[in-house]
């Protein structure tokens, strides 16, 4: 069949089988979902039918995270290298689901950020995603949607956030408000209730990114995360540190706003361990962890509560994982309760790769995807481009 009047047949489809791929700047590896959806729009079913997390070998995870310092001959040379691999995980995570490839419909895949530019003064927004679409869709003959932040830049927003609009689709219930929380390595809120035009939706600030590159120095490589926040437990919180950290001009700049690598990577972390003084790294990783549940709540104080009260508090992404980082959360969110996604039927590691999945769908359906409330776009538009 033509490829594309198969993506027109695709259009007309009721019911779709759509693998979404995500990776997220903690560079760590690709979050996979297989998701069946009916219909789209407000109309829209989603049932997730599998998922698994491929991590990244450890030579593409250095290199990925050393990319905003790369050269353009590097950079090309790893789009095609992050297309193969996710290439390859989707075939296997396929045959793993017990499909095979010519039963999916479509391919949502977010690619792997190397490098965004949020608005500011004299500063024009860019962001740039590699992970070749092209080599995807060549290696499992599947349509391809990806590439989905760089339209609503165009469009005069931030490409990011990008989750808002399936956090509606999918969350709203009219009886109040809830506070979508994302922590992956940067941290992300959509506090959504029965109308868009209310959605509120902003980039927190950092996540585990920070988190993760102390505790890579701390054990010398052997450790890429902080396994229920166990390192940090052992620590001991510096409060003026803490107050230093918060004072980030990024926390004062109003919403439409997003950050990555660039502001809190790790440039940023080991500018903290050069002025740690005698403090140890334990303790450092102890005050950041509680700074980044600090982080959260005061952008909720900020930007959040003045407008609407919330009911819920529901945390996706690996910060769920992170035990410290939860209590600290539950801690000063009280009474609002703070759970986990898994309390609402959905694997909370996976989030953003059903949300491309998705994305992806409402794309090929011809449906604006991007919240302007949000990203601060001048009007809705069709994110991502499409890979017959």
């Amino acid at each position: 069949m033509n490829p594309l009047q198969r993506l027109a047949n695709l259009r007309d489809k009721e019911e779709r089988l759509v693998l979404g791929l995500s990776s997220g700047t903690s560079a760590d590896g690709v979050d996979a979902a297989l998701v069946r959806i009916r219909g789209n729009g407000m109309e829209i079913a989603v049932d997730p039918v599998a998922g698994r997390t491929y991590s990244y070998d450890r030579h593409i995870q250095k290199a990925l995270t050393e990319l905003g310092k790369a050269s353009a001959g590097e950079i090309c040379r790893m789009n095609f290298m992050v297309g193969e691999f996710f290439a390859d995980r989707a075939l296997e995570f396929i045959e793993e689901a017990g499909f095979v490839p010519e039963q999916v419909d479509l391919i949502g895949s977010h690619g792997q950020t190397i490098f965004h530019i949020p608005r500011g003064p004299q500063v024009s927004p860019s962001t740039l995603q590699i992970g070749e679409p092209d080599v995807i869709a060549e290696k499992t003959r599947i349509p391809v949607v990806a590439d989905f932040r760089t339209r609503d830049v165009a469009a005069g927003g931030e490409g990011a956030p990008l989750i808002p609009y399936v956090d509606f689709l999918l969350f709203r219930r009219g009886e109040g408000a809830v506070a979508l929380q994302n922590i992956g390595g940067i941290a992300n809120v959509s506090v959504v209730s029965d109308s868009l035009l209310d959605l509120i939706a902003f980039d927190t600030g950092p996540g585990n990114m920070p988190l993760d590159h102390i505790v890579r120095i701390m054990t010398r490589g052997e450790e890429t995360y902080d396994r229920f926040g166990r390192h940090a437990a052992r620590g001991r919180v510096d409060e003026n540190l803490k107050a230093r950290l918060l004072a980030h001009p990024y926390f004062g700049r109003l919403p439409p706003k997003s950050t990555g690598r660039e502001a809190f990577g790790e440039d940023y972390v080991l500018s903290i361990l050069r002025g740690k003084g005698n403090q140890s790294i334990p303790d450092v990783l102890a005050t950041m962890t509680a700074f980044v549940a600090a982080s959260i709540h005061r952008a909720y104080e900020e930007f959040v509560f003045p407008k609407m009260p919330i009911r819920e508090v529901i945390v996706s992404g690996g910060g769920v994982k992170n035990l410290t980082l939860l209590s600290h959360l539950e801690r000063q969110f009280s009474p609002v309760p703070v759970r986990s996604l898994a309390a609402h039927g959905f694997d909370p590691d996976l989030k953003e790769a059903v949300a491309f999945a998705v994305l992806a769908s409402e794309t090929i359906s011809g449906n604006p995807n991007n919240v302007p409330v949000a990203t601060g776009a001048h009007w809705p538009v069709v994110l991502g481009k499409i890979s017959p």
